[in-house]
């Protein structure tokens, strides 16, 4: 696949600088690394974002994440290895991501409202939005996902 535009974020840098500076202040919240990896993980998995989902991918491992629950993520609602609080989380990612889909449904939110606080909902909503436009950035301009993350495998 060939780039759509060869280096997007030249033409663009105060945008980029102010997306890197909301990732940052979301690093600095109050919701734990792995659940946000999770997160980007599986939203750039519905959107089919190979440059995110190989970066995720990678940082969920360096941070201590099993390959058994990365192989499982796509089948999270199947799956035992995750916690209510993650399955909430995914629940809301999946949700927000299938927006037009499914308008952000009660039922969702009611499992959010039940595992996190308000700070962090509004943290993980944020998040949620951040990794939804880096995907449309990356997939849109058909963005080249670099090394190969296999050889960066726990």
């Amino acid at each position: 696949m060939h780039p759509r535009v060869e280096n997007p974020y030249a033409h663009a840098p105060a945008a980029i600088k102010a997306m890197m500076a909301v990732e940052s202040s979301l690093r600095a919240g109050a919701l734990e690394h792995g659940l946000l990896e999770l997160v980007k993980l599986r939203a750039s998995q519905i959107n089919g974002c190979a440059c995110c989902i190989a970066m995720h991918a990678t940082a969920a491992r360096k941070s201590g994440e099993t390959e058994m629950r990365l192989y499982l993520l796509d089948a999270w609602r199947e799956a035992a290895v995750f916690s209510e609080r993650e399955r909430a989380a995914l629940a809301w990612t999946e949700a927000l991501t299938r927006l037009a889909e499914t308008g952000a449904p009660d039922a969702a939110y009611s499992a959010l409202a039940a595992a996190f606080s308000e700070a962090e909902k509004v943290q993980l909503t944020l998040q949620i939005g951040a990794i939804n436009l880096w995907n449309r950035l990356q997939v849109g301009l058909r963005g080249r996902h670099g090394a190969d993350p296999s050889r960066d495998a726990a």
